[in-house]
């Protein structure tokens, strides 16, 4: 029934703020840029982001957790960027390890190095599974 995840939308009071904070953040820019919305492909999945003032709020209880190679490395190039610390890096188990940031818009950004995934190619942007 469930594919995965898809798509996780961030609601966000000022949307070129956002899409600049959140292209330099990825390293990529959006493939699809419109004043109602914003979409990123990170890796076969969206991360869209939504200016409608009547869903912005500050922070919110979801947590999505996206893909990192080194879970150490993102986490101190988006603190350079500008995304607040919120929980650490730290082991879960398994050699899983998630840490989450706040992204300068209040939302929280999660990532995940788990060698139990398969990783995504930077050349073709294809997930590759583990046997």
């Amino acid at each position: 029934m469930f594919q995965g995840l898809r798509t996780v939308i961030y609601h966000v009071p000022d949307l070129a703020k956002a899409k600049a904070w959140y292209s330099a953040a990825l390293n990529i820019l959006p493939y699809f840029d419109e004043p109602f919305y914003v979409g990123f492909n990170v890796g076969g999945f969206e991360l869209g982001l939504d200016p409608d003032p009547t869903n912005v709020t500050t922070g919110s209880n979801v947590e999505a957790y996206w893909g990192v190679r080194n879970i150490d490395e993102a986490y101190k190039s988006l603190i350079e960027k500008g995304a607040q610390e919120h929980k650490p890096v730290r082991e879960v188990g398994g050699e899983i390890y998630v840490a989450t940031l706040l992204d300068p818009f209040g939302n929280i950004f999660g990532i995940i190095q788990n060698p139990h995934f398969g990783q995504v190619s930077e050349e073709t942007g294809e997930l590759s599974h583990l046997a």
